[in-house]
């Protein structure tokens, strides 16, 4: 069964392109794009464990909210709050959703998604990636546009961080339509000791007698 980048969730697709900010891709960039780059990579990587909350803005104005809880390598929940029910889930081996209103179910490896690049141990930079632009502002904040290098024409993704304390404020993605979803982390904090709970979802679809 596939499970496309949308199927899976804008959230989940923003997540997967925060690993993109390769070395080999900044080509052309200033030594002070490089040193901004390399601060937003040192970031990333330390964010191994952490939980916190988004709202969504899709295209057409919609707006979804939820929670998600990260733990590296390989786990990741995204739970949303509205619509509720809605679960995506990074268990280590798959990536799995959950759509209570249409009661489907849906999973595919972890290793053939975007996710497993950011979800490893270690996060690589030096790979995959086009950064397009560095943008920096007068309070020490600075966003980051990003495409893949494979696929130029399939979008783009910009994430903005808070300059002092540095943390991720939020991404917006531009799909190959032009289409644009924005999602807001209201909040972000480091949380260790996560329950391994959250990372298990079970195909609530799967009841004695149905096939």
């Amino acid at each position: 069964m596939i499970v496309s980048r949308r199927t899976l969730g804008l959230g989940v697709f923003a997540i997967a392109a925060l690993a993109g900010l390769p070395a080999a891709a900044q080509a052309g960039l200033s030594a002070e794009d490089r040193a901004t780059l390399a601060r937003a990579q040192t970031y990333l990587q330390a964010l191994t464990s952490a939980r916190g909350d988004f709202v969504e803005t899709g295209p057409g104005g919609q707006r979804r909210a939820g929670r998600f809880w990260l733990q590296r390598p390989g786990r990741m929940r995204f739970e949303y709050t509205d619509p509720a029910g809605l679960l995506v889930v990074s268990d280590g081996s798959n990536v799995k959703r959950y759509d209570p209103r249409l009661d489907v179910f849906r999973q595919v490896p972890l290793g053939a998604t975007p996710l497993s690049t950011f979800l490893a141990r270690t996060v690589r930079f030096d790979q995959g990636v086009s950064i397009d632009r560095v943008t920096r502002m007068a309070s020490g904040a600075f966003a980051i546009t990003a495409r893949d290098a494979a696929k130029p024409n399939e979008g783009s993704v910009i994430l903005a961080f808070a300059g002092d304390p540095l943390r991720l404020q939020e991404w917006t993605i531009t799909d190959a339509q032009g289409g644009r979803t924005r999602t807001q982390l209201t909040t972000l904090v480091n949380q260790p000791n996560l329950d391994a709970s959250l990372f298990r979802l079970r195909d609530p679809t799967r009841r004695p007698g149905r096939n």
